[in-house]
């Protein structure tokens, strides 16, 4: 019988946790430095506004190769030197779109920070594997929150810094932050042995392999992209409301509605909790009662405020526990190939999101914010049916899946897949 490696050190303490969270919400937050600015780099730069918002789209394409092509290496590779390396490539990316002498230097540079970084989503899993059984969805619930908080935060903090002392600046800081975090990390991640031995084309092959094994993990993607596509669009379509009657606000403002979500980006933070006692389902499905009736008070808050705002939180805390309540379960079905895992849980999310912006868009379009509302309303019912469906037998991870060290054995692998 094939010796199995030692499971790592259970080292994963509160400060830990809070430095992978930062980390994580730092990497992730360098995606969205340039959204509110785009007129600053446009004028800076002598490119129109509609030509400027490619920086956006070139970032967010770059970070889907990096997360499908670079991810999985977590699984192979020492984490302990891949994240630092990460972290500080991005920080060279981030220096060159700071000093970029036109757009098209710009647009390659924000590509290559798109791919670069992705050190949060390697981030996510090592949490899993660092933390004990016990404690791991409170774990994997605080590293993304912080990616959640580092998305919401940084579009207010981008603005506040160009407004001051020019677009450049902030990349300039979030080179300097970058940098400093890598040599955190460096230092306290503890040394870990790659997880298994794959050659790169069959590792990425795996990414889609798992997926297919695991029932449970198919589910709750469904499930997981569900759930981003409601997201975007009600984000989306919240920036077509407030820009237009009866509210016109301006763009500064519109940024600060971001605050809100963040309100409810930490009040989800304690839904790894609920799976660490054995509640995922059942408050799975209740994150979607949640997210139902908050559509239902959006159909009627598109001319107050105070509506909006409390649609806001309960939304975002809503779907952002669910979030964290996905991701920690499919983490559950596998210690091997978490890193693989995530790829297929974060590539099925970036999906769902684009499906729920462009969707926005068209039902902007065609019935306002009524529409965009009954859209939610459609949404959260197709995924109580499919979590009511579900949750007796295919969202279920089964008793193979919690081997999270080395995998399942032969007598039982058979247990979650279809």
């Amino acid at each position: 019988m094939t010796a199995r490696p030692p499971a790592p050190p259970q080292v994963m303490s509160r400060w830990l946790t809070f430095l992978f969270a930062v980390a994580a919400g730092a990497a992730v937050g360098n995606l969205y430095w340039a959204q509110p600015l785009l007129d600053f780099i446009a004028d800076d730069l002598g490119a129109s506004t509609a030509i400027a918002g490619w920086l956006v789209t070139a970032s967010q394409l770059g970070y889907a190769a990096g997360i499908l092509l670079l991810v999985p290496l977590g699984d192979v590779l020492n984490r302990r030197k891949l994240i630092p390396i990460m972290m500080l490539c991005s920080a060279a990316a981030l220096v060159l779109c700071a000093v970029a002498p036109s757009f098209g230097v710009l647009l390659l540079a924000i590509t290559v920070l798109g791919v670069t970084t992705v050190s949060g989503q390697i981030l996510t899993p090592l949490a899993g594997d660092l933390a004990d059984e016990a404690h791991r969805g409170r774990v994997v619930g605080t590293v993304v929150s912080g990616i959640l908080t580092g998305i919401l935060v940084s579009r207010t903090i981008s603005g506040l810094v160009a407004g001051t002392a020019g677009w450049r600046t902030i990349f300039v800081l979030a080179a300097a932050v970058a940098v400093l975090l890598s040599l955190l990390l460096y230092r306290a991640i503890p040394p870990l042995a790659p997880k298994t031995r794959v050659a790169y084309p069959a590792l990425i092959a795996s990414v889609a392999a798992v997926v297919l094994r695991e029932r449970s993990v198919r589910w709750t993607l469904v499930l997981a992209a569900t759930g981003f596509a409601a997201f975007t669009m009600f984000w989306t379509a919240l920036t077509f409301l407030l820009s237009g009657p009866p509210f016109h606000y301006p763009v500064s403002v519109i940024g600060l509605f971001g605050l809100a979500g963040l309100a409810g980006a930490l009040a989800a933070q304690r839904a790894g909790r609920l799976h660490d006692r054995g509640w995922s389902l059942p408050a799975t499905g209740a994150t979607w009662v949640l997210t139902l009736i908050a559509f239902v008070v959006a159909a009627f808050a598109g001319r107050s405020v105070v509506l909006v705002l409390v649609v806001v939180v309960v939304l975002d805390a809503a779907l952002q526990a669910h979030g964290i309540l996905s991701q920690t379960r499919v983490f559950a079905v596998s210690g091997e190939a978490r890193s693989r895992l995530n790829t297929a849980y974060v590539t099925c999310n970036f999906i769902g999101g684009a499906s729920g912006s462009a969707a926005a868009a068209v039902l902007w379009s065609a019935g306002g914010w009524t529409a965009v509302a009954i859209a939610g309303v459609v949404l959260s019912c197709v995924a109580l049916t499919v979590w009511a469906v579900g949750r007796r037998g295919p969202l279920v991870v089964g008793r193979s899946a919690t081997i999270d060290q080395a995998g399942p054995t032969p007598a039982t692998e058979t247990t979650s897949r279809a």
